[in-house]
């Protein structure tokens, strides 16, 4: 892996850089954020951490047994800890997670922010896919997977398998981190105004869906497909079986998927039910296409849109979707859902409104875009596992 090695562009202070601008920090920035000690870790960085708007956070070298989840409020994480920790596992050769249970892992990078910046993490695409869940806490923090402008210290991971048991180990990464100055939301009237010059939604069969047909309300919402290529034998969606082996996350393109997931067939009737508590993988009717210049995030629950979780990534990065080059009709890739039901029985049906997408600006176009030139495992996805998972 190349290592990530001082320029030119440390002579410029980050601070002055972002002066008078709003909006996530693209590639350059986080490269100068580390470089002046705004992000700092004891291990040394690597280039491949850094994507188009976000920083991957690697796992340390032990994870923490614990009891059960917690915010810290007004104490450090550490403090926290010694009354919850029930036994630790060594991460340096490797160690198994079990399905069901709780870990705290502190991460290797750290933070030193100036108040200006704040900072907001979310699980890795492939990560959520595998019905993992993983949120950051912070010490003296009191909410989930935010970091307070000015904030000083350690990260800490929480992570919870729920369908299978995984294998980690130091150094890889589970979730990203975004950094942020200012407001960085656009608003519907914005969005309709960017959308008509580059439409972000698309038909799955080619063409952009016109900004009258589009729902739009605090983002756009999209719906869940569940025609597939209309054939008896097209699969729609994976449910996780209950029972499976260990997933080593240090394999790509390595299991069978039928040893740990259940393909759902095209129905006739177009609908599905789902069981309460079972994890499934679907995907939108919609392609959608990310411009360089606009990053997207699913919001994650919704509970007037029915007993269900849509998502745990759901992060876009920009360039998702992009085709450079490609006409119109090429545009666009579809979105996979990680959705889990609660407490009842949920029936969906195909084209029904599934999940909402929010839009925020970032500080500069991405010298990095998501898609080929990352080697970028989603790009032009259809129905599509996690990477661990042969194709």
């Amino acid at each position: 892996m190349k290592k990530l090695t001082a320029k030119s562009l440390v002579k410029t202070s980050l601070q002055q850089s972002l002066k008078g601008k709003s909006g996530y920090l693209t590639d350059r920035e986080i490269e100068l954020a580390y470089h002046q000690g705004i992000i700092h870790t004891p291990r040394t960085l690597y280039d491949s951490q850094i994507q188009p708007v976000s920083l991957d956070l690697r796992l340390g070298q032990k994870a923490y047994r614990i009891q059960s989840s917690f915010l810290p409020e007004n104490e450090t994480v550490e403090k926290k800890l010694k009354d919850l920790k029930l036994y630790e596992v060594d991460l340096r050769d490797g160690g198994i997670l079990e399905k069901g249970a709780i870990y705290l892992i502190p991460l290797l990078e750290e933070l030193d922010l100036p108040t200006s910046l704040f900072g907001c993490t979310n699980p890795k695409s492939s990560t959520g896919r595998l019905d993992m869940f993983t949120r950051v806490i912070i010490d003296r923090g009191h909410r989930f997977d935010e970091i307070a402008p000015g904030y000083k210290g350690k990260l800490y991971l929480e992570v919870l398998s729920r369908s299978f048991p995984v294998r980690v180990q130091e150094g890889i990464s589970l979730n990203q981190l975004r950094l942020k100055q200012g407001n960085a939301e656009i608003t519907d009237r914005q969005l309709q105004t960017l959308y008509k010059k580059k439409p972000i939604l698309y038909h799955k069969n080619g063409g952009a869906v016109e900004w009258e047909k589009v729902k739009a309300d605090d983002g756009l919402f999209i719906s869940v497909d569940l025609q597939g290529t209309n054939r008896k034998n097209s699969i729609v969606a994976y449910k996780a079986k209950a029972n499976s082996q260990v997933v080593d996350l240090a394999k790509t393109n390595h299991y069978h998927a039928d040893d740990f997931w259940e393909p759902v067939y095209y129905s006739k009737k177009h609908r599905l039910i789902l069981e309460p508590e079972s994890f499934y993988i679907m995907m939108s009717k919609e392609k959608i296409c990310i411009w360089p210049d606009l990053v997207s995030e699913m919001v994650a629950y919704e509970p007037n849109s029915g007993e269900l979780r849509t998502h745990y990534a759901g992060f876009f990065d920009p360039g998702f979707g992009w085709h450079p080059g490609k006409g119109a009709k090429s545009q666009g890739t579809r979105a996979v859902m990680e959705v889990r039901p609660h407490d009842v029985p949920f029936m969906i049906e195909d084209g029904q409104t599934f999940c909402r997408m929010k839009f925020e600006r970032i500080i500069s176009e991405p010298t990095r875009l998501y898609g080929k030139q990352l080697q970028s495992h989603y790009h032009t996805q259809e129905l599509s596992l996690s990477k661990y998972f042969k194709n």
